[in-house]
């Protein structure tokens, strides 16, 4: 049975900070130049050029793919309060490149205590932005719930972040426990699929025993390690989800301070009034979900958060925030009317990332039982 970490809850600072601040601005800034929501659209005909450049502006030139590497890697050795603010704002432009999957997700676990000497190699190719990596798991897997390969391979389906990989972090289960190899992708099969959210494309991996067998160890007895790196990838998820719900706020709150129907303004209404003033409690409720959960990842070396807490506050932000993106989008849509209706409207961006991400590194339900467990209350059955 998991401690109750309810009682005895860190004191973690929510409030942004300056170099936050900063962070926010500079990505910002490339994301306005590169980032186009046209360009981001094409992604869904299979014009997926906007990514390579825009990878290449945000991981090299801004050096956002070292944020999480530690500096004897040649990383930034930044926390998860820094890659929250860089989440929020590509997840408010939908910005289709793998920052999640590599930046957080695999250099998470490869900076991890089990790693092994083969995973600093990669880590320093990660922090020069000269490769991309992806854990090979589902992308609905939540932590403490990972599939793993046996040694003669097999296929995984629905892998994030694999169509622009250059590294696949595949676990696998040993003989000598869990163990999480690194198999170039050249030596894998990898086919995209048609997903929901083509900005963050889905794809299916094949990797052969030989593969395997040639690949180097990069974490060993990586069960915890797999654990605490699916609960960093959720915990960021929800950044990214307040992104969305920031955007879909903002921008349905300007059209309708501009749209006349009826020969007034159509944000004069009453009833819309109250379903805006709705959708911004649960968008600050949300954001501050998602400030805690990431916050709570930073302090997880500290005295005084520890492992347990950080599982609570991500298992929390990643519910709550699913739910929450979700509703932001469809009222986005909504509340735009006909216009939001065509297929070539940012707002179906929106959605259809809030859409996936709200089954993304577990589903809600699974998210529940996490809290349950944590806080002693009888839960749900997982989903």
């Amino acid at each position: 049975m998991s401690t109750n970490v309810l009682a005895t809850p860190a004191d973690v600072d929510l409030l942004p900070t300056q170099d936050g601040e900063d962070l926010r601005a500079a990505v910002r800034s490339v994301l306005a130049a590169q980032c186009d929501p046209t360009a981001v659209i094409a992604c869904y005909d299979g014009d997926r050029s906007v990514v390579a450049p825009l990878w290449r502006a945000l991981a090299v030139d801004l050096g956002l793919a070292g944020l999480l590497v530690p500096e004897e890697h040649g990383g930034h050795g930044a926390t998860a309060r820094d890659a929250a603010v860089v989440l929020e704002e590509l997840g408010a432009a939908v910005a289709p490149v793998p920052f999640l999957t590599s930046s957080v997700l695999a250099t998470g676990l490869l900076a991890s205590p089990t790693a092994t000497d083969a995973a600093a190699e990669v880590l320093t190719a990660l922090a020069a932005g000269e490769q991309v990596a992806t854990l090979v798991v589902p992308w609905s897997t939540g932590p403490g719930d990972v599939p793993l390969l046996g040694s003669d391979g097999g296929a995984v389906r629905s892998v994030a972040g694999a169509v622009e990989a250059d590294v696949l972090l595949v676990p696998v289960a040993a003989a000598g426990g869990t163990e999480v190899r690194a198999v170039p992708v050249a030596a894998a099969e990898v086919t995209g699929v048609p997903s929901l959210d083509m900005t963050r494309q889905l794809a299916d991996v094949r990797v052969s025993a030989e593969a395997l067998a040639a690949a180097p160890v990069v974490v060993a007895d990586a069960d915890a390690a797999l654990t605490d790196a699916l609960t960093l990838g959720a915990a960021l998820l929800a950044s990214e989800q307040a992104g969305i719900i920031r955007w879909c706020v903002t921008t349905t709150v300007a059209y309708l301070k501009e749209r006349r129907q009826f020969g007034r303004v159509v944000g004069g209404f009453q009833a819309l009034k109250h379903r805006l003033a709705d959708l911004y409690v649960e968008a600050e409720q949300a954001t501050a979900a998602a400030t805690w959960a990431a916050a709570t990842a930073a302090e997880g070396a500290g005295p005084d958060a520890g492992p347990d807490e950080a599982r609570l506050a991500s298992a929390v932000a990643a519910s709550y925030c699913s739910r929450v993106a979700v509703h932001a989008a469809e009222e986005t849509v909504q509340l735009h009317a006909g216009i939001a209706m065509t297929w070539e409207h940012p707002a179906h961006l929106a959605l259809k990332r809030a859409k996936s991400d709200q089954i993304a590194l577990g589903s809600p339900e699974q998210h529940h039982v996490i809290v349950a467990d944590l806080a002693r209350l009888p839960g749900p059955t997982a989903g």
